[in-house]
Parts: structure tokens; sequence; C-alpha cells
């Protein structure tokens, strides 16, 4: 990764919820991950860290890192949160979201399972890369919806795919080349269940100080009715 990247990072546990169920990590070999525990009991807080934890001894020894890293990686994850509630059974019912980034010059690769996002910024624009795992998103793609409706729809968190919920589990993987200026974003629903994208797109433009700070600060302003976790990386290389 270029040293002149900018990356922001920040998490909190927002207005209504006692325990923060988000994790977000960034480590070396420019991998940057979020992940949405849920579960009741705070298990949705050990699903995720989980995630998290496994995801970084996968990667962090690779000397290349494909998609298929990537993608096992959520693998091996999913089998240790299934193999803790085995062992656990305050921890039935846990799973996680998890989307994973990875930068290997000007290859952005990912993998995604869930309702956490990643998000390009190019010229402007704000291109959402991954697509949500979610009853409410299967309606708008057989055009039972649009996209307005689902963003207030009663059922919009949940989930069709999570990772420690099911053995068998499909992740999304995909790649797409970096320009100088992107702005990549990634995010929980916290965040996009309470700020627009609009604003998300000003906010991630001004790239004023924290910009991930910045976006948790809005998504609080607007009421906070869940953990909320960003990631930010500004591309420059």
């Amino acid at each position: 990764m270029s040293n002149l990247n900018r990356v922001y990072e920040a998490t909190d546990v927002g207005c209504v919820r006692p325990i923060n169920e988000d994790r977000a990590a960034v480590f070396e070999p420019s991998v940057y991950v979020v992940a949405d525990g849920m579960g009741g009991h705070a298990a949705g807080e050990v699903a995720s860290h989980i995630l998290v934890e496994v995801v970084r001894q996968e990667l962090a020894g690779c000397a290349a890192i494909g998609e298929q890293e990537l993608s096992s990686a959520i693998h091996r994850a999913n089998h240790a949160i299934l193999q803790t509630v085995a062992e656990r059974p305050d921890c039935k019912g846990m799973g996680t979201t998890a989307t994973i980034l990875h930068l290997d010059g000007d290859q952005a690769l990912w993998a995604h399972v869930g309702d956490s996002r990643l998000y390009l910024l190019r010229g402007g624009v704000l291109h959402q890369v991954t697509r949500d795992h979610s009853y409410v998103e299967d309606l708008v793609a057989q055009g039972e919806l649009t996209e307005e409706e689902a963003r207030i729809h009663p059922q919009k968190n949940v989930l069709t795919r999570a990772v420690g919920v099911e053995a068998d589990i499909i992740v999304d993987t995909g790649r797409f080349t970096v320009q100088p200026g992107d702005i990549l974003l990634l995010a929980t629903d916290g965040l996009m269940n309470m700020v627009q994208e609009p604003e998300i797109c000003a906010i991630l433009g001004r790239q004023e100080g924290d910009v991930a700070r910045a976006l948790i600060e809005a998504a609080l302003a607007s009421g906070g009715r869940d953990n909320v976790t960003a990631v930010v990386v500004v591309y420059a290389p």
C-alpha cells in the first residue's frame, strides 16, 4: 500500500444500543474490514470479533491476496463462528456481516456477505459496489419495491445471508481498477440507515479532517439508532 493513501476508521455504539456489536479493522497488507454482529445477549459482538480476527489471521501471512483468498477467509470465519455456537449455547443465533477490501497496486479486490457496504466515490459520484443480501433488496431486484420504498420498509434489516448462520455460505467477490483521487468507503448499515447517500457523498467529497468520524457524527445527529462504523480510504498512489 502506498504510504500516500489516507485511511480513516471510526466506530460508535450509537444513541440507543447498549453494546457496540460492530467491528472494524485495518491491517497490512492493505486489508480493510467491517463487520456488523447480530444475536442477543452480546453474542453479535462475539461473532463480529471472530470474523475480524480470523480474517486477520488468514490474510496477514498471504504472499498474494486474490478474490479466492478473501472468500476463503470468510468461509474460515463462518466455520469458526459455528464452532463457537456449538461450544457455547448462549451464543446460539449469532452471526455477522462481512465486507472486506484489499488494495493491491491499482487493483481493488473485495468480498462481501450481508448488508454492510462498499462504496466508491469517483468524480463526485457515489457508486455502491456491493449488493445487500437482504429481503428488501431481493424485492427491489424483482421490481416489487422501489429504492425509496426499500429504504423505509419495516423489514429492511432482514438478511438473506450472514456469516456464522449456516454451514454453506455464498460469498460475493469482485475487483475493479482504482484511480488517483478515488475514495473507498466500507460501512455498516447503522450509517446508511441514518444518513442518505447524497449526504454521505458530500461528507466524503469535502475530505475535511477525519472523514470516517464525520460520517459517524452525521449518523449520531440523525438519531444514531444503531451501532455505526466506517472505514474510509483515499487512494493516492
